[in-house]
């Protein structure tokens, strides 16, 4: 019983690994990801509120047409969200989901043992919270037609995050342990294809913004 006991801390605990594979660089990444996305969602339930309290009244991130946090405040998309008739911005769900990142980061880098159910989990959960924002870009992109520099900051810290919760989920908390995937993926972050990979991303997202609304942006 011991010996099993002992196998099973020893799947659960963090690589040993040190320098951009081990738990303090991965982990100190989606803390400040986790943190700037936190900040920024209690920036954005500020501003809702304010437009709650004075209907009509201009915003600090109102800058023209295009770039305008009203507008996209003021669409469906921001709180198509409803319980027991009544509708939660977005951003109210932002506070506690990076709430959760944040504290999640800080268990990482005390290198506390984390069960294998558990990262998986948070693995999950930084997935659909990318999935969430990166909906929420293309409707703000493509449909609302404004873009709002809250959310976009927010997409990228909802991005970073993803990055540095994969990066930490295959190599700190081995996950896939064993088998082709795991192989694949190990080689991956070894050898760095990963920051490669990570810097066509944020290109690739930085020039849907500038294509579409390039010249409000700066005009």
């Amino acid at each position: 019983m011991v010996a099993d006991l002992g196998k099973r801390t020893r799947e659960t605990e963090p690589s040993p690994v040190r320098g951009r594979q081990g738990p303090v660089w991965t982990y100190l990444l989606m803390l400040l990801a986790s943190l700037a996305a936190l900040i920024v969602s209690f920036a954005l339930s500020a501003e809702t509120l304010q437009m709650a309290r004075h209907p009509g009244q201009t915003l600090s991130c109102d800058l023209n047409a295009k770039v305008s946090c009203s507008t996209v405040a003021q669409s469906w998309q921001s709180e198509f969200i409803s319980l027991a008739g009544l509708s939660f911005p977005n951003a109210f769900f932002g506070i506690a989901a990076e709430s959760v990142f944040v504290t999640v980061a800080v268990i990482g880098l005390s290198r506390m043992v984390m069960p294998r159910w558990f990262a998986l989990c948070t693995w999950l959960g930084s997935a659909a919270a990318l999935l969430y924002s990166y909906w929420l870009f293309t409707q703000s992109l493509y449909v609302i037609n404004a873009l709002c520099p809250w959310c976009l900051g927010l997409m990228f810290a909802t991005t970073i995050q993803f990055m540095t919760c994969s990066h930490a989920t295959v190599t700190v908390q081995n996950l896939p342990s064993q088998g082709f995937l795991a192989a694949k993926l190990k080689t991956y972050y070894r050898l760095n294809i990963d920051l490669l990979v990570d810097a066509v991303w944020i290109i690739v997202l930085i020039s849907l913004i500038l294509l579409r609304d390039g010249s409000a942006i700066f005009g």
